[in-house]
């Protein structure tokens, strides 16, 4: 029953998550207790983790604009750019919360629900609602 809901608004739920995870990136991620410094997805001044969030912002935009589109290459190709987003997600969980030389940072919300909100979205690229033509024999 669920997975027949998410077949039918696959399009809307998936934008819902693009957007959710644009917010997620503002909020922060990790506390570095040492250096007192709380990392975010635009914020991570003290260390050489960059800009974590910036890249999943960027590919969630796409994956917006995608899920808008109704053709089948952008379904296609959506589901592409959502598992790039994924596994950067993935690389932000491992990285920003990892223990780095016996410092192990104190993990925040904004880590969990990053990597929530990239299942959510790459979860709804495989799910799109798209009318299949029957060919005439």
């Amino acid at each position: 029953m669920i997975l027949l809901f998410c077949m039918k608004h696959s399009q809307l739920i998936g934008i819902l998550a693009v957007l959710a995870l644009i917010g997620i990136c503002f909020m922060p991620f990790t506390f570095i207790a040492s250096k007192q410094i709380t990392v975010t997805g635009f914020s991570a001044e003290g260390t050489n983790f960059g800009k974590p969030g910036y890249l999943n912002v960027i590919l969630s935009v796409i994956c917006l604009i995608f899920f808008a589109v109704p053709k089948i290459w952008a379904k296609r190709t959506n589901v592409f750019i959502a598992a790039i987003n994924l596994a950067w997600a993935l690389r932000n969980y491992l990285l920003l919360g990892s223990c780095i030389l016996g410092e192990c940072p104190e993990k925040k919300a904004g880590l969990y629900l990053l990597m929530l909100a990239a299942i959510v979205i790459q979860a709804m690229t495989l799910l799109p609602k798209m009318d299949v033509m029957n060919e005439k024999s």
